[in-house]
């Protein structure tokens, strides 16, 4: 019997292919890089063609690595970037390059939904604030743009979807992306004739949206010869990797809530509804669980802004431990490329404040930590006005390997951090554990248990916890004392770079 599931998770630098048993075992990983353009300021594109080679590439050597036999592979299962926008023809092929969720080019087109639409109702459809970052306000762009393209394009598609394509035929996406699209409606769970007629795309460019679980179809004789799969292998819709992030951390049903401590980080937990939140400071998003939603708040430079201090000033990552918290005064606002929850302020920068003769740049490096892990507090806060986030936070992402920081944060939360083996494969885990129910092998998401295995906890400290809290406030307190000097800024900035 086929018990090996194959997962990829189709990144921002490259695809990393995955290979489980049923039991959870990671088998081995394999990982092909590929590049992106940035141009224009805030303009970001990708080949789709390079994602497709990254995972023939990936695949074939993953295979040859584990000595794997292709006829053992269950299902193949991807997890991808989102909010990105690929157009394709009725073929599948893609017309352009892939805009990507970081770039900012569609803010006329975000403007013209919002004014159409209304800004709290467009949330209460989408669990989303109106942004150039979406699907639909990309594509807005390229039929006022690039008419030509425009007019051949059949679907638009997320990363993982283009994928799922070329394995398939099938020109599908998942609930997750469809909610990464900023036009599905989560409270049906179908696209949006509201927010499509306010776009002016009719519904037939968008593609089917199924649940994650849902078996797409078989390798193609063509992609089998290009990947090394067996035809016929069955490939799972999939999620984004929010979503399947969500999965991997175990966060399948309400009750379990995470971090994941990346470049950006955010805290986010199941739920069953969208998140009624009057200052539109937190995302809610369909979940790979089908009938479930996933509610994110995130941050937008955490291990960025860590790396950042890291590489600048030639600190060692453990250089913050034996600086008492607090930073002996020194107050970091980590906003080094603008901020999302809970400002959603693109002209935010980062500020230490309380620097004197004697800071050291110990102080200065805990006062970063302590920036990043208030920060997280404050977004947890948020949904503890609505949701039960229990007394536990689940630590994944490259960034829950730093105890200092994973210290900081469980005493800025007033909860105990739980860290887990394999942090850096959660979303890796998530799409594996998708494909697993899509194809059988497991009987519902309770499989993740299988996956995720706890490796310590961290207590936090009461007084530390009270400390910190006042702390948060006065960090808050600052934000808002510079939020008229970012717009000043900004508009400098601006003017220099004409």
């Amino acid at each position: 019997m086929a018990d090996l599931i194959l997962a990829h998770d189709l990144g921002t630098s490259g695809d990393k292919a995955t290979l489980y048993t049923a039991a959870g075992t990671r088998l081995g990983s394999v990982t092909a890089a590929y590049p992106s353009n940035f141009f224009n300021g805030c303009w970001a594109e990708q080949e789709p063609d390079d994602w497709w080679r990254a995972v023939c590439d990936s695949t074939r050597q993953l295979l040859g690595e584990t000595k794997a036999n292709p006829a053992d592979i269950a299902v193949v299962a991807l997890s991808g970037q989102m909010m990105g926008s690929t157009p394709v023809d009725a073929q599948g092929n893609a017309l352009r390059p892939s805009i990507l969720y970081c770039d900012q080019r569609a803010v006329s087109e975000a403007d013209q939904i919002e004014a159409r639409v209304g800004a709290d109702r467009f949330y209460g459809i989408v669990g989303h604030r109106v942004s150039a970052s979406y699907s639909i306000e990309k594509l807005m762009w390229v039929k006022a743009h690039e008419p030509e393209v425009y007019a051949r394009t059949a679907k638009t598609l997320c990363a993982k979807d283009y994928v799922n394509a070329r394995l398939t035929g099938r020109l599908a996406t998942d609930h997750s992306d469809a909610s990464s699209t900023n036009a599905f409606d989560l409270n049906t769970f179908k696209w949006s004739d509201e927010i499509l007629s306010a776009a002016e795309i009719p519904p037939d460019k968008m593609p089917e949206a199924v649940p994650s679980t849902t078996i797409l179809g078989g390798v193609t004789a063509e992609a089998a010869a290009a990947t090394g799969l067996l035809a016929g292998t069955p490939v799972a819709a999939g999620g984004g990797d929010g979503s399947c992030a969500g999965v991997g951390a175990g966060a399948v049903a309400p009750g379990v809530t995470y971090c994941c401590l990346g470049s950006s980080s955010w805290i986010g937990l199941a739920c069953e509804k969208i998140i009624a939140d009057p200052e539109r400071r937190v995302m809610t998003w369909a979940h790979c669980v089908p009938g479930t939603l996933h509610a994110t708040g995130t941050m937008q430079t955490a291990g960025s802004a860590i790396k950042w201090f890291v590489e600048k000033f030639g600190v060692d990552y453990g250089a913050a431990a034996s600086v008492p918290p607090g930073a002996n005064g020194l107050l970091f606002l980590p906003y080094l490329c603008g901020e999302r929850t809970p400002w959603w302020n693109p002209d935010a920068r980062g500020v230490f404040a309380g620097l004197n003769l004697a800071s050291t740049k110990e102080e200065m490096y805990r006062a970063v930590l302590e920036g990043v892990a208030m920060s997280l507090a404050g977004i947890r806060d948020i949904f503890r006005e609505t949701l039960d986030c229990g007394d536990t936070l689940r630590a994944l992402g490259g960034g829950a390997q730093g105890e200092t920081l994973l210290a900081i944060l469980a005493d800025a939360c007033g909860c105990r951090v739980e860290t887990v083996e394999g942090v850096a494969e959660a979303t890796s885990t998530g799409a594996a554990v998708t494909g697993g129910v899509a194809c059988g092998l497991f009987p519902d998401f309770t499989a993740t248990e299988r996956f995720v295995h706890t490796a310590g906890e961290i207590v936090p400290d009461a007084l530390r916890t009270a400390f910190y809290a006042e702390r948060r406030k006065l960090m808050f307190d600052a934000y808002r004392a510079m939020e008229s000097i970012y717009a000043i800024l900004a508009q400098q900035e601006k003017g220099t770079d004409k």
